[in-house]
């Protein structure tokens, strides 16, 4: 009898590929979709005709909005930092993706959960150490397997479900693309090569001939840290990314081509797109700038560079993680008011901060007018300097 198996699908060419590759060695295979809001109706339909078509034992799709909202981007854009400075962790819907696939396997009865991972990727590391953080299961991974007798294996995959009598979308066969509310990613062809991208490595980001020619204002409000209002509107916070993302997209806000240290010690080069998050940081960073002390505004970054590190790398489940997300929630305490963003394409800048608590001194504006008297300041650069004034006074000549 066939052993019950769950894995975690999108319909893409790896996912695919698992399906029958598992059916053909006993396991009947049971299919999850996390639609963590990265794919629309029709891409929805297809990834559940997809999971038909390839025969599976049952198919069910999870809304992981609401879960990757308050699980992921919450902390980080309370966090504030990009991994390396740069990337937005556009793949942490992972985590959302295992805790769906436990569930179902849960329903099921089983201990055996799957995934589309390959060996020379992170996704692995993210998938086994969340697993086996959440319980004693056994980790399946046919990308892996095929990989030690095969070194083209997207060809290889490509060829395996052909021969089968399963179609390989088109898209599928120069790139490997992954989205969901968070953004989009796209490796494969020239940009593995380090080459310029071609016109087909194309995602949400309109590109700048056809931005739009009026620019584009909208307000984000946040409370303690958090955006909860979209142009005074109140609004679920998954829904406001999902709006950001299509607002911001449309002005290529958001877009970058990234290199960076993998967690398995490789270099990784991928294109990103992440207007939804980029917005929300930008308002996020202006608002905290202008009411966090300046202890805080320099101490925050360790913090959350550490935070974004421990995410990257697959620990999302580690009790650091926890700590550390008790700092960043104590530092949002103040962090309540409203940014105004404009656009004009590209790039998006803060343009107006509005909050109680901004730091503002009565009497007081910087390099314009000042509540002390010229001796008070010049007290104040003669002790600030000492030490430094101190050791040229001394090795001087």
């Amino acid at each position: 009898m066939s052993k019950d198996i769950v894995l975690a699908f999108s319909g893409g060419l790896d996912t695919s590929f698992c399906v029958p590759y598992l059916q053909e060695r006993g396991w009947a295979v049971h299919t999850v979709f996390a639609d963590t809001g990265g794919v629309d109706a029709e891409e929805r339909a297809f990834i559940e005709q997809r999971a038909a078509e390839l025969r599976v034992a049952s198919h069910v799709t999870v809304d992981g909005g609401p879960a990757i909202w308050e699980g992921f981007v919450k902390p980080f854009v309370q966090a504030g930092e990009g991994y390396q400075g740069q990337y937005p962790l556009l793949v942490s819907d992972r985590y959302l993706i295992v805790d769906a696939a436990i569930k179902r396997a849960a329903e099921l009865g089983t201990r055996a959960i799957a995934h589309g991972c390959t060996g020379m990727g992170n996704d692995q590391v993210r998938f086994d150490l969340t697993v086996k953080a959440l319980g004693d299961f056994e980790i399946v991974a046919p990308i892996r397997e095929i990989q030690k007798e095969h070194t083209q294996t997207r060809a290889y995959e490509q060829k395996y479900l052909e021969e089968r009598g399963f179609g390989v979308r088109a898209k599928q066969q120069a790139y490997t693309i992954n989205e969901n509310l968070l953004g989009l990613t796209m490796s494969g062809g020239e940009i593995d090569r380090w080459q310029a991208p071609g016109e087909g490595a194309a995602g949400w980001c309109k590109p700048r001939a056809e931005w739009p020619s009026k620019p584009l204002r909208v307000k984000i409000g946040f409370v303690k840290g958090e955006a909860v209002t979209l142009d005074g509107e109140k609004i679920a916070g998954h829904i406001m990314l999902a709006k950001l993302n299509g607002l911001f997209a449309q002005y290529g806000v958001g877009r970058g081509i990234y290199t960076g240290d993998t967690t398995i010690g490789l270099k990784g080069r991928i294109i990103f797109e992440a207007p939804g998050l980029t917005a929300l940081l930008a308002a996020h960073r202006a608002l905290e700038e202008a009411v966090l002390s300046k202890q805080q505004n320099r101490f925050k970054p360790e913090v959350a560079r550490k935070w974004v590190e421990i995410v990257y790398e697959g620990f999302f489940h580690d009790p650091l993680k926890t700590d550390l997300e008790a700092f960043l929630a104590s530092s949002q305490s103040t962090v309540n008011g409203e940014v105004t963003l404009e656009t004009s394409g590209g790039i998006v800048n803060a343009v107006a901060v509005e909050s109680k608590h901004i730091l503002n001194a009565k009497g007081a504006t910087y390099a314009q007018s000042a509540d002390w008297g010229v001796e008070e300041a010049e007290g104040f650069i003669k002790l600030f300097g000492m030490s430094s004034t101190l050791w040229a006074e001394v090795n001087r000549g």
